[in-house]
Parts: structure tokens; C-alpha cells; sequence
């Protein structure tokens, strides 16, 4: 599957299974059969040898959150 996304500027608390919490970014994608999802996003990295300016400045870029953004989350979706 293929997702491509948008960082957004909403941060929610994810709990994980061993109860301990972690901030998330809320991101919004497509798939490529147009199926709309959200993504909670506790860590992207760069490789460490990479020149990760332009990356951290895209980053900085985001819509506003939507009022029609998720409140909860079924835990069916989530890896951990």
C-alpha cells in the first residue's frame, strides 16, 4: 500500500498497550485508490549522514487542523 501524506499542525497523546504515553502528529494521506486515513506519527527520521535541512524546514510547513479530524481511534489500526 501506498499512502502519500501531509503533516498537519495537531499533536495528540497516543497511550500505548503498556500504558505509558507519547505525543503523535496528526498527518492526513490518501491511499492510492483515494481511500482518505490519518496517521499518528510518533517519529520520522532522517539518516544520520543525510543534509536534513530541507527536510526539517518542510516539516515546519502545515495546514491548520480541520474540525472534522478524528477525536478517537479504534486500536484495530494501530502497530506496536
Amino acid at each position: 500500500m501506498k499512502i502519500m501524506i501531509e503533516n498537519t499542525d495537531q499533536i495528540v497523546t497516543v497511550e500505548t498497550r503498556d500504558g505509558s504515553k507519547v505525543p503523535a502528529r496528526v498527518w492526513r494521506g490518501v491511499t492510492e485508490g483515494g481511500v482518505e486515513c490519518q496517521l499518528l506519527v510518533t517519529r520520522v527520521a532522517v539518516h544520520k549522514d543525510a543534509d536534513n535541512s530541507a527536510f526539517e524546514r518542510e516539516l515546519q510547513e502545515h495546514p491548520p487542523a480541520r474540525a472534522d479530524g478524528p477525536r478517537a481511534y479504534d486500536l484495530r489500526y494501530f502497530i506496536d
